[in-house]
């Protein structure tokens, strides 16, 4: 269901033919980057959060990890991600293949600025062995991103 969502949504920009579906699983960013043999930075993480009156994802690096000074001074509030139960609810994919495309309405997506150091990344397609290659700024496009913002730090 969800890889469809994506499928029907990514038509709009003539890239569904593009999403790549693996044998194997690519749910965590570790299994992704070695599934497309690419390092963990180029795996774009889209994370879940709840904030007090909307809920946001933000695609960050996948060697990044949020910052909760850099997020609460951003968003006002402290980062509280959503339940790994209430993802699929709340933003129409399950984890291990969440991704800003598809997703349910008024989910807010907000980029990283982490990802701005890579060429190509590979987002989730909504399920855990799919993804596809895209750049930054293709990302920024079809996400309809709200903007890029600086809320995380490596992973040491």
């Amino acid at each position: 269901m969800s890889l469809e969502r994506v499928k029907t949504y990514l038509k709009k920009y003539n890239k569904e033919a593009e999403i790549i579906e693996f044998n194997e699983s690519t749910a965590t960013v570790e299994e992704a980057a070695r599934t497309l043999n690419v390092t963990n930075g180029e795996i774009a993480k889209t994370l879940s959060f709840s904030l007090t009156d909307k809920y946001i994802l933000i695609v960050t690096a996948g060697d990044y990890k949020i910052d909760n000074k850099k997020y609460k001074e951003k968003f006002g509030q402290k980062a509280q991600m959503i339940s790994r139960e209430e993802v699929e609810k709340i933003i129409g994919h399950d984890v291990g293949g969440v991704c800003p495309f598809g997703i349910n309405e008024g989910i807010e997506v907000y980029l990283d600025e982490s990802l701005k150091k890579y060429d190509y990344i590979y987002p989730a397609c909504g399920t855990s062995n799919s993804a596809i290659k895209l750049t930054v700024e293709e990302l920024y496009n079809i996400s309809n991103a709200t903007e890029f913002i600086d809320v995380c730090k490596v992973i040491e």
